[in-house]
């Protein structure tokens, strides 16, 4: 399975790389993240270049799509044109989003029938699409996942990994990344994270 981890201009290093480098630790097994750019380049919030690894047209061949987060987000939701190079279809991808990401699935109106996670900053912006937010790390219904708050991306790591090559494939990966001495903690929380926000409104 292909995943296209979708970074804007201005994006936020944190919720890209993190998510990307935890799917990519799957890639013996099929499972692999790429850095998907509307650009060529694209700078971080906090100026950091990277190359993007696919143009953005890859989103309709991924199996995968994530939304990162980033300083520019309203720019990003109020683009016509750039918001026509995501033709994301919920039947055959798993799609989710990274704190303001949540705003360009609600502008896509991929949020109009579930709750959304997101974070503190971007939360009035979500909610003036009408989208209830959560004071929750993790949400998602089928094939729908929003997160909220930069270290969360972990947790959005792990629903993919969990939703394509199974628990114990994602248990590996959290517990390989895992602060030495806190392997069982971390992986627990993870998976907790991710089975409550799956189990929720149900």
């Amino acid at each position: 399975m292909q995943v296209a981890v979708v970074t804007f201009d201005g994006f936020n290093e944190l919720d890209s790389f993190i998510a990307s480098a935890l799917i990519n630790r799957c890639r013996k097994d099929g499972l692999e993240a790429f850095i998907t750019t509307p650009t060529p380049v694209v700078s971080s919030m906090n100026g950091v270049e990277v190359t993007g690894q696919r143009p953005m047209e890859f989103v309709t061949e991924a199996d995968v799509v994530l939304i990162g987060s980033g300083v520019k987000a309203r720019e990003v939701v109020a683009d016509e044109r750039l918001l026509s190079r995501l033709p994301l279809d919920p039947a055959r991808q798993l799609i989710g989003s990274q704190c303001s990401g949540a705003l360009v699935l609600a502008r896509l109106g991929l949020l109009d029938a579930m709750p959304a996670c997101t974070d503190m900053k971007s939360r009035p912006f979500v909610e003036a699409c009408d989208v209830t937010v959560l004071d929750a790390p993790f949400h998602a219904e089928g094939n729908i996942a929003t997160a909220g708050g930069c270290l969360s991306s972990q947790y959005l790591a792990t629903w993919v990994i969990t939703r394509a090559l199974g628990a114990a494939a994602a248990r590996d990966v959290l517990d390989y990344v895992a602060p030495v001495g806190e392997n069982q903690q971390t992986v627990e929380r993870a998976m907790h994270a991710v089975q409550t926000g799956e189990a929720a409104l149900r």
